[in-house]
C-alpha cells in the first residue's frame, strides 16, 4: 500500500499536530503491508523531519509543499494543489493529519482525517474572533469530505458523537502513539540551569491549556510553602499562542520572571531530559483530546499532577493525582504538588496499547475497510467497519 500523509502547518517549531505525524509515519513503516508513505511538510518544517530521523528509508518520501506561511496560502495550498500531488503519487490513501480544506471532488482515493479534538466548536477561545468561524467551517468542511475520521481517543470520539453526530458515524478510535524515546540530550536545553528544582509544563499557549491558572499555582507555591525551595521555577514548553501576551503579562504582574521559563522548539531528546529531570509534570487543562505529555511523563517515570477531565483520565486512572477545576483550584493544585513532591517518583510505567506496532496495525487494518486491494494485518483484530459515502470524482 501506498499512503500521502499531510502535515504541511504553519509552524516551523514541533508542535503536538506534528509529533502526531512523524509518529504516524514511524508506525506506518514497521507495516510490512506499508509499500511506501509519501510525507507532505512544509518548507520551514524539513528541520523537524531531519531531527525526526526518518530520511534513512527508501520507503518514505518527503514533499515540500509550495506555499507561504499565510493562512491563505496554506488553505489554498491544500484545496488546489493537493489533488495535483495526489494525481502524481497515485497513493491508495490520503491521510490528513489535522482537518485542512478538501477539495473532495478532485481527489480519488479515500481520505482519512486524524482528529485530535473540536477545540473550533468546544472552545472558541483557542482561537478568538473572527478566526474560530474560519477554524470551525474549515473543521465541519473536512469531516464532511474524508471517507473516515480516526479519533486520536476515546474522548475525543465523544466529544464527535456529542458535536457532529452524523460525522461521528464514520469515525473510530485510534490513539496517539506514545513510545518512550531512548534518545537523552546530555545537557540542559534550560538556558543558565545550574541545578534548580523545576515544575513542568509542556502546553501551547492556547486558552484550553490554563496556563495562567499554573502562573498563580506557582506564585502561590513560592509565596505559602517553607517547604519549597526559593529557587524553584516553572518551565513552559510549547510554541506561542493566543494566550501569549495575556501569560507574559501575569508573570510580569507577579514578579516571577525569575522564576517562570518559557522555551520552544525543543528536540526529542531534550524533550526526555525536561521529563526526566523535572520534579513534577503539571498539566491543568480545561479540556484535551488526548494528553501526549502526560502520557510521555509517566513512560519517563515523572510525578503528575493534571486537571481531573476525561482525557487524563482515559490514559491512566491510577498513577496522576487528579485535580478537580472550578472555585478554589489555585489551592487544590498548590496542596496536590506539595502533596506529590513529598511523594517518591513512581516507576516508568508503559503503554502497549499506545505503541506504534499495535497502532500502525490499526491503521492497516483501516486503510483496509477503504482500499479493496489491502491487506490485513495477520494476528490483529479488524476494526469496526466506518460508513462510507462514495467519494465525487472528476477527472483532473
Amino acid at each position: 500500500m501506498k499512503i500521502l500523509i499531510t502535515a504541511a502547518q504553519f509552524s516551523s517549531d514541533i508542535s503536538g499536530i506534528q509529533r502526531h505525524a512523524l509518529n504516524l509515519v514511524r508506525c506506518l513503516l514497521k507495516q510490512a503491508a506499508i509499500s511506501q508513505v509519501h510525507l507532505v511538510v512544509a518548507p520551514w518544517q524539513l528541520r523537524l523531519v531531519d531531527e525526526a530521523g526518518l530520511k534513512s528509508t527508501t520507503r518514505l518520501t518527503i514533499h515540500a509543499a509550495e506555499m507561504s506561511r499565510g493562512v491563505l496560502s496554506r488553505n489554498l495550498w491544500y484545496y488546489r494543489r493537493l489533488p495535483e500531488l495526489v494525481e502524481r503519487v497515485q497513493p491508495q490513501i490520503v491521510h490528513l493529519s489535522y482537518p485542512v480544506p478538501v477539495n473532495r471532488s478532485a481527489i480519488s482515493p479515500p481520505m482519512v482525517l486524524s482528529l485530535h479534538d473540536l477545540y473550533p466548536i468546544e472552545i472558541p477561545g483557542n482561537f478568538g474572533f473572527p478566526k474560530v468561524i474560519f477554524n470551525r467551517a474549515i473543521l465541519r468542511q473536512c469531516l464532511r469530505s474524508v471517507q473516515a475520521i480516526a479519533c486520536v481517543s476515546e474522548t475525543t470520539l465523544q466529544r464527535m458523537k456529542q458535536y457532529t453526530p452524523r460525522a461521528a458515524r464514520k469515525a473510530l478510535r485510534i490513539y496517539n502513539c506514545v513510545e518512550l524515546d531512548d534518545t537523552c540530550a546530555e545537557r540542559s536545553p534550560i538556558p543558565h540551569w545550574s541545578g534548580e528544582p523545576f515544575l513542568l509544563s509542556v502546553s501551547q499557549h492556547r486558552k484550553n491549556k490554563n496556563v495562567s491558572l499554573l502562573i498563580h499555582v506557582m506564585h502561590r507555591l513560592l509565596r505559602a510553602s517553607p517547604r519549597i525551595p526559593s529557587n524553584l521555577k516553572l518551565i513552559v514548553i510549547g510554541i506561542p499562542g493566543p494566550e501569549t501576551h495575556r501569560i507574559h503579562r501575569l508573570v510580569s504582574e507577579l514578579q516571577l520572571n525569575e522564576h517562570v521559563v518559557f522555551l520552544r522548539g525543543l528536540a526529542e531528546p531534550e524533550l526526555q531530559w525536561c521529563y526526566r529531570h523535572c520534579e513534577v509534570l503539571v498539566a491543568p487543562s480545561k479540556t484535551e483530546g488526548f494528553g501526549l505529555p502526560v502520557a510521555e511523563a509517566l513512560l519517563a517515570g515523572c510525578r503528575v499532577v493534571c486537571s481531573d477531565i476525561p482525557a487524563f483520565r482515559e490514559i491512566d486512572e491510577e498513577h496522576c493525582q487528579f485535580v478537580r477545576l472550578g472555585a478554589d483550584a489555585e489551592q487544590r493544585f498548590t496542596d496536590a504538588i506539595i502533596a506529590s513532591l513529598d511523594r517518591p517518583p513512581a516507576p516508568p510505567l508503559s503503554f502497549p496499547h499506545f505503541s506504534s506496532e499495535a497502532l500502525g496495525a490499526d491503521y492497516v487494518n483501516l486503510y483496509r475497510e477503504l482500499s479493496p486491494d489491502s491487506v490485513h494485518v495477520p494476528g490483529h483484530p479488524v476494526l469496526e467497519p466506518v460508513q462510507m459515502q462514495a467519494p465525487e470524482r472528476s477527472s483532473l
